[in-house]
């Protein structure tokens, strides 16, 4: 029965991605002398459903990326390249059916069609004319569609057959789950900079010399850009704008919604199909039978589904005066509402608030200022463009106009200002000696015109310079080895007498700790350093300016009686069985096509093409 219900159940998603297929391509036909665009085997791949293909997939990729893209754009993806894939290996399935006389036969061809939503009226039969209606307009003939329907669940048994030939072997779970769900007991405590047998000596200029001089690579800059710029922002005219205040109080009335909110609620509603589901509902809920949260549950819904997040009592309708009367926590109701039936739970009161023009007024300035003076310096765009056409210099700007004159050593990273637009750090990375200034618009409504004067090498930092982050590496390096030697001598004792607490030191004991598993203020890799340990080890591992040292006590296999582990088995197999269905699948397919032949017109191709052009 599973597998019949597995076979019924890609059979109609199939069917559904066909009937999804008819509108589109085929209402502008292309017509011609053109009826395919090759063949595998003894079965055509025909021009149409290529085209409607590929226009699905061109319309899914548009309304994931939310933009329109053009033919070159979808030919550099290679969309229809692997759209044309996809059609091949489907019309070559179709040619292996032919080949082993695989049909679905005639009455359940009927039956098929009988059954698809599309084609049944009010009354939930199938309906003739709809289903001439149907076809009519997606360009398709009945004896057209009937073909494609045969074919379709044809293949579908085919791949079905392969799919559900697939068995992993119970050994190869075992050994997932064995690796993955291990358990390690261990002992572990932390040496800081406070547990240092003495305090840090203060280092000589010789020590932070030769400390620079072994680790050069972290006070050596990166090839670096010296750059000048011309810089105009709306920060730097702001205060040179002068607003009106009868435009000023006109915007605050304007948004008075803002400013001025009436009391609300959270709330979230769940519908019912009749007033006696709902009043049934609310009396189980009175009775302590059953929660909200259950009957959402058992609604197949998620919280998130019912939420209506903070609502004013007028966006309820007639009910809201019955919710806003209830408490916090309340579940009120059932109320008539636009979705029928439905409880009210109240989550949060939310008092009525009122920003007055005085006390709104501030920010209604600089926000009204900013926006001026952004108008302002777009406005300065053209002009400063000829300026700079006509051999200005930057210099020449920040005498003649409102910008401001600056240099930069940039590097990507360095911690400047300016740094922090993204196109400034675009066109400084792209700068070159050749390049003439240019006005470039920052995302704050600023401009900025940039020149490259000098190439610097990648340099060494002198000591001098970086002192303070020469310091701070030596006390860490220093901290770290003298921590280091105090572990170590804990190691021995601990062969002698291995408690911890005897020997001064916090220890915190994990049990059961997985592969998995994350212990907060140990490095990333302090789990795969444990598991590589053996039972009765004793390590000392570096993590954060100290040192963990840490006693294997016990390695323990899976626990099978624990629930997570029959789930992530059944997981684990199904996933293995997915990616070797796929892989088998593949290969099948490939063999196929080889022992089919393929030939495909380039010109059919290219005539598809051009309609998308």
């Amino acid at each position: 029965m599973a597998r019949g219900g597995t076979m019924k159940t890609l059979v109609w998603i199939l069917m559904g991605l066909l009937i999804l297929g008819l509108g589109g391509f085929g209402v502008t036909n292309l017509g011609g002398s053109l009826r395919s665009v090759g063949s595998v085997g003894d079965k055509d791949i025909d021009l149409n459903q290529y085209a409607r293909a590929l226009q699905q997939e061109i319309r899914a990729l548009e309304a994931q990326t939310s933009q329109s893209l053009t033919f070159e754009q979808i030919q550099q993806l290679g969309i229809d390249r692997a759209v044309l894939g996809q059609v091949i290996a489907s019309r070559a399935l179709d040619h292996e059916a032919g080949q082993i006389g695989l049909s679905i036969g005639d009455e359940n061809l009927r039956r098929q069609i009988l059954e698809i939503p599309a084609f049944q009226g009010v009354d939930g039969k199938f309906d003739r004319d709809g289903y001439t209606y149907a076809l009519d307009r997606s360009g398709l003939g009945e004896a057209e569609f009937e073909a494609q329907l045969r074919e379709e669940t044809a293949r579908a048994l085919l791949q079905g057959a392969v799919a559900n030939g697939v068995a992993i072997p119970a050994s190869y779970t075992d050994a997932l789950i064995a690796y993955i769900a291990a358990r390690r007991n261990f002992t572990w405590a932390r040496l800081g900079q406070s547990d240092l047998a003495e305090p840090l000596p203060t280092p000589t200029p010789e020590q932070l010399q030769e400390y620079h001089q072994n680790n050069l690579a972290d006070f050596t800059l990166p090839e670096t850009k010296r750059i000048t710029f011309a810089w105009l922002s709306p920060d730097a005219i702001v205060a040179q704008v002068q607003l009106d205040e009868t435009a000023l109080r006109a915007t605050y009335d304007e948004r008075i919604d803002e400013f001025v909110q009436p009391e609300r609620r959270l709330v979230e509603r769940l519908g019912f199909a009749d007033d006696a589901a709902a009043t049934a509902a609310k009396a189980q809920i009175d009775s302590g039978a059953t929660t909200f949260e259950t009957l959402v549950t058992e609604r197949g819904l998620k919280l998130a589904d019912v939420d209506l997040g903070d609502v004013a009592q007028s966006a309820l309708g007639a009910e809201g005066e019955a919710v806003f009367a209830a408490a916090e926590g309340d579940i009120v109701g059932p109320f008539t509402s636009d979705i029928g039936p439905a409880l009210f739970r109240v989550n949060g009161v939310l008092p009525a608030q009122e920003v007055s023009y005085e006390e709104a007024q501030i920010d209604l300035r600089h926000e009204m200022a900013m926006g001026a003076a952004r108008r302002q310096i777009e406005g300065e765009i053209d002009r400063i463009d000829d300026m700079l056409a006509g051999g200005a210099t930057l210099e020449d700007l920040a005498k003649e106009t409102d910008m401001t004159l600056g240099n930069v050593d940039y590097f990507d990273g360095v911690p400047d200002d300016i740094a922090a637009y993204s196109a400034f750090r675009d066109a400084a990375a792209a700068l070159t000696k050749t390049d003439f200034p240019e006005v470039i618009q920052l995302d704050d409504g600023g401009i900025i015109a940039i020149r490259l004067d000098e190439v610097l090498a990648p340099r060494i930092q002198p000591v001098a310079d970086v002192q303070d982050k020469v310091l701070a590496g030596w006390e860490a390096l220093e901290t770290r080895t003298r921590l280091r030697a105090q572990a170590d001598a804990l190691v021995i004792q601990m062969a002698v007498s291995p408690d911890m607490a005897a020997l001064g030191l916090t220890a915190k004991v994990e049990t059961d700790i997985t592969r998995g598993g994350f212990i907060l203020g140990t490095p990333p890799d302090f789990i795969d350093q444990v598991f590589a340990m053996q039972v009765g080890d004793i390590a000392v591992f570096d993590s954060f300016g100290s040192v963990l040292i840490v006693r294997l006590d016990a390695a323990l296999p899976a626990d099978d009686a624990d629930p997570e582990i029959a789930d992530m088995r059944q997981a684990l197999d199904e996933q293995a069985r997915s990616g070797l269905a796929q892989d088998l699948f593949g290969a099948y397919a490939a063999d196929i096509q080889t022992r089919a032949g393929i030939t495909l017109d380039q010109n059919a191709l290219n005539a598809v093409h051009a309609n998308f052009r």
